[in-house]
């Protein structure tokens, strides 16, 4: 899985109950996902098209970092879905814990924003980045 990003929680970040607010992490994970799906995909024309069940698994707190991971899970005509998993890291233990996994649909547009086929060149990396998962996964 890569390392996306990196984001220290902040007292603004935090919702009533003094966890982190589930949409600024949501909102963490769009822009993670949708830079990776850029980067996979040689364009800045990708947008999310779907976003699967999300369930918090588990509180995250003011001064812990939220990191966030992902791979390509599907590739489509159009399209590319990431796993994408979001965790709380301690700085003080260097312990780690799933706050949030899901996966998330980007679709690669043309000037009028209507879906068109990725490029070979992107299908050929994505391809090989599956083939790496399933030959890890035997």
């Amino acid at each position: 899985m890569e390392h996306l990003t990196t984001h220290p929680i902040k007292k603004s970040d935090l919702g009533f109950h003094g966890n982190l607010f589930g949409g600024k992490l949501l909102s963490w994970l769009d822009a993670s996902a949708v830079a990776y799906a850029m980067q996979l995909c040689d364009s800045p024309r990708m947008v999310t098209v779907s976003l699967d069940k999300c369930v918090f698994e588990r509180p995250s707190k003011e001064g812990q970092l939220i990191k966030i991971f992902g791979y390509p899970a599907v590739l489509g005509n159009t399209s590319v879905t990431l796993y994408i998993e979001a965790r709380a890291h301690n700085v003080r233990t260097g312990k780690q814990y799933v706050v949030l996994k899901t996966n998330m649909k980007f679709v690669y547009i043309d000037e009028d924003g209507q879906p068109i086929p990725l490029k070979d060149k992107s299908r050929a990396r994505i391809e090989k980045l599956l083939q790496k998962d399933l030959d890890l996964n035997k």
